[in-house]
This record gives structure tokens, C-alpha cells and sequence, in this order.
């Protein structure tokens, strides 16, 4: 049986979880709220790709948002993984976190402006992603979630590459 204790340790509080192979693991709300930002930060970029994919039928949108939909499937499993409940939506375009939300629409109507601006608007995705995964990474201690992003991370930086040639071919 999965168990959840919540602890304050010197005025941060600290999530305890027994997993599933019975492992105790400790990580902070803050760690935790990472992972939930995230699983719907990769949606924002699987949905825009969805998109302009659907827009402006471009090779490069069609494999990026393949990997970002299991890019969600990682951070869906580090999730279950330590037994965090989050929420989804499971339709398109709508999120939970309004920044998020707002991230979106913007980057939708920039990316219908031409196939130019639909490269920028990946170009932005992906420099966010790298930021926000960075940032993450240097505010944990948990290896198996350092692994989980500094993967997720790679992948980014690959997608960023994709971009950037496209937009040197203008």
C-alpha cells in the first residue's frame, strides 16, 4: 500500500513517499510543484506543435510533437512515480495554470502569422522548456528526478537545433 506523510523539517515542508517497491523517498513541495509545472508545460508545446503541424504541415512539427507527447508520458510516470496527484486536461489547448494558459494562446497567434513565426513560436517553446528544466534540475537532490529532466533536457536542446535550422533557411 502507497503512503504519504508530510513532515516540516526547519520550516520547509517535505513530502514523503513510499513508493511502490516500498523505497522511501523525500522531495520538497517545491519539487513536487516542478513536476506538476512541467507535465503541463509539455502538453502546452505537444498542443501548440499539434497545431501549426495541422497549420502549416511541416516535417518538423510532426516529429516534435510526437516526442513531446512522450516527453508528458515521462513526467506522467516520475509523477506516479512518487505518487503526486495532478491534474490534465485531456482537450487540446486548455490548461489548468492560467501562465500556462496564457502561453499558449499567445504562441498560437503568433504561430498562424506565417510558417517563419510558426518556427520562432518552436524556437520559444523549446528555449523555455531548457530554462525551466535547467532550473529545475539545480532545485533538486533527487538523482532519479535530475535523470528524468536532464533527458527531458537533451531532447529540448535537439528540438531548439531542429528550430534554428529551419529559421537559417529564411
Amino acid at each position: 500500500m502507497n503512503q504519504i506523510f508530510n513532515k516540516r523539517i526547519t520550516g520547509v515542508f517535505v513530502l514523503v513517499t513510499v513508493n511502490k517497491s516500498g523505497q522511501q523517498s523525500e522531495i520538497s513541495v517545491e519539487e513536487m510543484n516542478a513536476m506538476k509545472y512541467m507535465v503541463e508545460e509539455e502538453k502546452v508545446a505537444r498542443d501548440v506543435y499539434y497545431y501549426l503541424d495541422g497549420l502549416w504541415n511541416a516535417r518538423v512539427f510532426s516529429n516534435i510533437k510526437q516526442s513531446e507527447e512522450r516527453h508528458m508520458q515521462v513526467i506522467k510516470s516520475l509523477l506516479d512515480a512518487y505518487n503526486i496527484t495532478y491534474k490534465l486536461s485531456e482537450k487540446q489547448g486548455i490548461f489548468y495554470n492560467i501562465e500556462l494558459q496564457k502561453l499558449y494562446d499567445e504562441l498560437i497567434e503568433k504561430g498562424k502569422k506565417s510558417l517563419y513565426d510558426a518556427f520562432e513560436v518552436g524556437k520559444q517553446i523549446e528555449l523555455t522548456d531548457i530554462a525551466d528544466l535547467e532550473d529545475a534540475i539545480e532545485k533538486t537532490e533527487d538523482d532519479y528526478i535530475k535523470q528524468v529532466y536532464n533527458n527531458l533536457l537533451a531532447a529540448s536542446q535537439n528540438h531548439l537545433k531542429a528550430f534554428n535550422r529551419q529559421l537559417s533557411r529564411y
